[in-house]
């Protein structure tokens, strides 16, 4: 509940958060404007020039797609985009999003991590099925997976999946020596859902929804802004070096900053992992050659 000390005429109403609470996700339709996203798109085109045109200096910044597209290199992620550049950060600590935000985790708020996503027309890497709380997992599942689509989101392009309900438990995310693939590898019961919507749409999105991406097949791009908020007494349990990189770019963006951890949601399942991960794209890949390699090892 918002603190009555602190009003926001922005939030989800009640059939929102039904869905959010019943489902594991909602849509917020058209949250911001363009004159929203500006700052946005300037800081973008502005990285993404500075990036392509010296990658190796920058190569902790942007992430490119493996192959070219029309000869030219173009990116598929910007790392940490709140930290790069204050556009980003604009739509991070809006009040049209945080009111959304405060309304699922309360009025204490930290951004636990943020990137930004691209898919080029006719290229855009697959991102398989996984939930997002196993790469990070917390003392409570109080954190809400936040994608700003900065451009149409449909089927043909790329937009994102999920499995809705299936939010009140870890699913497995392991080869068959135990070791974190980044992607389900059980069963998953239930309707895959599109979630399409227009340039300045919000989805809001448990980290324990299950979900991915397929490839963009059409002539347009499709980039998604990504925010992982936490609770502010929601608290990062450690696992290895990955848990005190990923703490390395968190920012408190609103409220108070408690000391005391909260407890709560399902029991973490902490993830064991063969080497160093640099993306969910990385670790996905790494784990489909290592599996293709054990299945010539036995045929």
């Amino acid at each position: 509940m918002k603190r009555e000390s602190n009003p926001n005429p922005y939030g989800l109403n009640e059939e929102q958060l039904r869905q959010y609470r019943d489902e594991g996700f909602v849509v917020v339709p058209d949250l911001f404007d363009a004159g929203d996203l500006r700052m946005a798109e300037e800081a973008i085109a502005e990285l993404t020039a500075r990036a392509v045109a010296d990658p190796e200096n920058l190569s902790g910044l942007l992430e490119l797609e493996p192959e070219p597209v029309e000869g030219k290199l173009v990116p598929r992620r910007i790392y940490n985009p709140i930290l790069a550049h204050e556009g980003f950060r604009s739509v991070a600590t809006h009040e049209k999003l945080l009111g959304c935000i405060e309304d699922l985790v309360g009025p204490d708020i930290d951004v636990q991590h943020s990137k930004l996503n691209m898919k080029p027309a006719h290229v855009g890497s697959v991102v398989e099925w996984h939930q997002d709380l196993p790469f990070f997992p917390h003392t409570n599942d109080d954190l809400v997976t936040t994608l700003v689509y900065l451009d149409e989101a449909t089927k043909e392009n790329g937009c994102l999946e999920v499995v809705a309900g299936m939010h009140d438990r870890y699913l497995d995310h392991v080869d068959e020596d135990g070791y974190f693939t980044g992607t389900i590898s059980q069963e998953l019961e239930g309707e895959k859902v599109p979630l399409e919507g227009r340039a300045g749409s919000v989805i809001l999105m448990h980290p324990l929804t299950p979900h991915g991406s397929l490839p963009n097949t059409s002539a347009k791009g499709r980039r998604t802004l990504i925010f992982e908020y936490r609770a502010a007494d929601s608290f990062p349990i450690y696992f290895g070096e990955l848990t005190h990189r990923n703490e390395q770019t968190a920012v408190h963006v609103q409220g108070g900053q408690p000391r005391v951890a909260r407890v709560g949601g399902p029991a973490p399942v902490l993830p064991m992992l063969r080497d160093s991960i640099s993306s969910i794209y990385d670790l996905q890949e790494r784990s489909k050659a290592n599996a293709a390699k054990q299945a010539e090892k036995v045929s």
